[in-house]
């Protein structure tokens, strides 16, 4: 049984992990689009680091509204 619940424990984290990992890749991709609008040079310019900064922020907030929310229904 210990076994069993070692595995369990382990494939929760790995899951947490891959979740955690497709949020950052959505979180990167819809920053960029909205953020970056020219070539990026070798740094972002202040409204370009403001941008990034607010919008990661949101997507944040709202994922652990959704999480809440998901987390309330069951």
């Amino acid at each position: 049984m210990e076994k069993s619940e070692e595995l369990h424990q382990f494939l929760e984290q790995e899951k947490q992990k891959a979740m955690i990992s497709e949020m950052v890749g959505k979180l990167t991709n819809v920053c960029w689009d909205k953020c970056i609008t020219g070539t990026p040079g070798s740094k972002f310019s202040s409204g370009e680091t403001s941008c990034l900064t607010n919008c990661a922020q949101r997507y944040m907030d709202m994922s652990i509204i959704i999480m809440k929310r998901f987390q309330s229904m069951q």
